[in-house]
């Protein structure tokens, strides 16, 4: 089955002839420019709202906010999503009571008797969103067993969605606002763009200090009066203007105060009182820390700053030291730690550490009623860690490397270390709050699929230098995999548990890539062979289970409660194993005992491969079925081991391969890569089935799909370093004859 993705004018291959190289920076230029270097979003969240369960659906438990609530009485509980374009997201529900849903005003949801009576069951909503804002309202019904339900995204490890606090007071927090309990519905649906006084409810959790609590002192309202205790405030110094007059500092604190610019004490005085300080001015960015410190005896403990504000005559503020969304303060402030324990004031002026208070560790928080600081991922790829991921930027890492491109690597390398810098910070946050708004696979792993495949590239990334948190990120995938994942009696991985049902008692060939190349690249790292042999035994035990002998080819998935495999040889499966077995092959020492058991099996899956290659260059979707699509992740991958195999020496007969190699690149530059480097045929990400039909007509292709791009790149660099390697060896044969001559 053909399909023309454009129009034959419009490919890669009749704009760039046969230059590889450009090809590939076209394909790698065009994905960095979607995916730009944005960081994480850092927002304000009130911890009186409501509690995201390990799902990342919200526990909406109303008992727990009005216990004294009569049967009866109504809630709502409202919040918003952001959505670039018009679709339908999945999100799920548990019912504790009667609920109907509004999605921007209109009845998208109302729950039915057996949902109600039966709050184990979980049922699928599709709502739908428009470009913008959508409001997203729930109104409860209080009974005598229940009040309240978990609602949120369907599908966390793909789109872990987090709903924002609507209206315009507390604009930019994460979570939702509940009103108070009501003896009727409102008449009127809230919506974005009110206020919340506008709505005519009183809604939760407060958002406003009382004049008691602003009495007592930044750092008492902020963490409590028990004493003795340490805290920190942490903004920036920013001198707009540049001059010979001094910036002058002055306030008033309650409690001992130390004030530190750029790690050097200006200030300190052990009595409460007022405090003016003259600075040097010097023109630019500085770190402001404030060190509090309250004892026995005192009631009220904090400090003041007067900051002017950008004038001419002053030329000085104070500006965050990272934005917080939801939250106007210009201070960080963490705490409380005792005396004689807290950090050193140079090392709190960072974002990504959970600082040590003896107890589970503090972060940063703002000057509001609970609230604390708290980062989340809102990028669709850029910090994200996912298996796709992993191997897109394994591939912009290769062509960063072999064609001289330090901003390709560099793109990579600060990529992963936005996640592997934050990974420490994940686990707490998971285990602070219920679910991590950043590294969500990463914090929260429970199958391969989170850490293998991400894993692998962060090992070949740090092989170019250190990467911070890098190791300790290594070390703790290694311990999953070796320690945590299931395993049969013999030592195989398969699945047991995941966030799919259909994912359980399973054995998938696609967990040969999620898994050997990190153990292969970790033993590399650690000198510890024991790797090395784990991922061979993968190889050969995966073997036992889903080898077709008669065709050569692998079957995609065994099935342990059917007690058989599927039988059906799904593209990139397949291309997952002949890939990550040349990974293999790559550090596996030429001296190994089993090497030679292992580089049978690749030319053997080789040869069964090469029969099933498509008339146009491409393999199948279902490489067995010419009437499925033509795939071109797995064509990718297909190209890359065999490209490699020449280089090595590996495959004894190599021409039909080099053949193979020549007329699937040309498919693909034709027929799946356009002019603007997009790419087209990359089937989505695949559940299994016993029926090939499952396959080849409901598992369609993707856009630019990231289980795609990386490979292509791969595949296009290894057929660049096989060109250059034979044009060598020709040049040597040459030479070599004119010495004879």
């Amino acid at each position: 089955m053909i399909i023309r993705y454009f129009h034959a004018n419009e490919s890669i291959a009749g704009k760039v002839h046969h230059s590889i190289p450009d090809i590939l920076t076209t394909v790698a230029q065009r994905y960095i420019g979607d995916h730009p270097k944005h960081s994480f979003l850092f927002r304000a969240y009130h911890r009186g709202g409501f509690r995201r369960l390990g799902d990342y659906r919200y526990d909406l438990n109303l008992d727990d906010k009005w216990p004294e609530a009569s049967a009866g009485q109504y809630v709502y509980v409202w919040g918003k999503l952001w959505s670039q374009q018009e679709t339908t997201l999945n999100t799920g529900l548990n019912c504790y009571s009667p609920v109907t849903i509004y999605v921007n005003g209109v009845e998208a949801f109302k729950s039915e008797l057996l949902q109600e009576l039966f709050p184990e069951r979980r049922t699928q909503i599709p709502i739908p969103v428009k470009v913008g804002w959508n409001d997203v309202l729930l109104c409860f019904v209080k009974t005598e067993v229940g009040f309240g339900g978990i609602y949120g995204t369907a599908s966390f490890k793909n789109f872990p969605l987090h709903f924002l606090t609507p209206g315009v007071n507390r604009q930019g927090q994460e979570g939702w606002l509940y009103s108070e309990p009501l003896d009727e519905p409102v008449t009127s649906i809230p919506h974005d763009g009110m206020t919340e006084e506008e709505t005519g409810l009183s809604w939760y959790p407060r958002r406003e200090w009382t004049a008691e609590e602003r009495e007592a002192g930044s750092f008492a309202r902020i963490f409590g009066t028990e004493q003795p205790a340490v805290a920190y405030a942490w903004t920036k110094l920013d001198v707009t203007l540049p001059g010979s007059s001094p910036v002058i500092l002055q306030g008033q604190h309650e409690g001992a105060l130390h004030l530190y610019l750029d790690g050097k004490e200006v200030y300190t005085s052990g009595k409460s009182g007022p405090y003016r300080v003259e600075l040097p001015r010097r023109y630019g960015l500085s770190d402001l820390v404030a060190r509090g410190e309250t004892k026995a005896g005192e009631v009220h403990w904090g400090f003041t700053l007067e900051s002017p504000g950008v004038s001419h005559s002053d030329g000085w503020r104070l500006s965050s030291p990272h934005p917080v969304a939801g939250s106007s303060d210009v201070w960080l402030y963490t705490g409380r730690f005792a005396p004689g324990s807290e950090p050193p004031p140079t090392e709190i002026v960072v974002t990504d550490t959970v600082f040590d208070d003896g107890s589970k560790g503090v972060y940063w928080h703002v000057d509001q009623p609970d609230t604390s600081v708290r980062p989340y991922l809102e990028n669709t790829h850029y910090g994200k860690w996912n298996y796709p991921l992993g191997v897109t930027l394994l591939g912009l890492l290769r062509i960063g490397q072999e064609l001289n491109r330090d901003d390709y690597i560099q793109y990579v390398r600060e990529h992963i270390g936005l996640s592997t810098s934050f990974d420490r910070y994940g686990l707490w946050d998971r285990e602070t709050y219920g679910a991590a708004g950043i590294n969500n696979q990463l914090s929260a792993i429970d199958s391969l699929d989170d850490c293998g495949s991400f894993g692998s590239t962060l090992l070949a990334a740090m092989e170019l230098g250190d990467i911070r948190g890098g190791r300790d990120t290594a070390d703790r995938i290694a311990r999953y995999i070796t320690d945590e994942q299931e395993r049969l009696e013999a030592g195989a991985f398969y699945r047991v548990r995941g966030s799919g049902e259909m994912r359980h008692e399973t054995m998938w060939c696609d967990d040969l890539y999620m898994s050997t190349p990190f153990l292969m690249r970790y033993g590399q790292l650690t000198g510890n062979t024991a790797y090395w042999d784990d991922a061979i035994n993968q190889f050969l035990l995966f073997r036992q289970y889903l080898y077709i002998p008669e065709q050569q080819i692998m079957s995609h998935v065994y099935d342990f409660v059917r007690g058989r495999a599927t039988g059906i040889p799904w593209g990139r499966g397949n291309g997952w194993v002949l890939f990550s077995l040349t990974e293999l092959l790559s550090i596996l020492p030429q001296d190994h005992a089993r090497r030679s058991e292992l580089l049978s099996f690749y030319r053997d899956l080789c040869q069964g491969y090469l029969a099933l290659q498509g008339e146009n260059g491409l393999w199948h979707q279902v490489l067995n079925r010419p009437d499925s699509y033509e795939e071109t992740s797995c064509t990718s991958m297909f190209i890359y081991a065999y490209a490699r195999g020449i280089r090595e020496g590996w495959l004894e007969t190599p021409a039909p391969y080099l053949e193979a190699v020549r007329k699937g690149w040309d498919g693909i530059t034709r027929l799946s890569i356009d002019y603007k480097g997009n790419i087209y045929g990359v089937c989505r990400g695949s559940g299994y089935s016993f029926t090939a039909l499952y396959y080849r007509d409901d598992l369609g292709w993707i856009l630019n799909d990231t289980h795609g791009i990386g490979i292509v790149l791969l595949a296009g660099i290894e057929v660049h370093k096989m060109n250059l390697w034979l044009s060598q060896m020709d040049v040597t044969e040459e030479e070599n004859t004119m010495q004879k001559a």
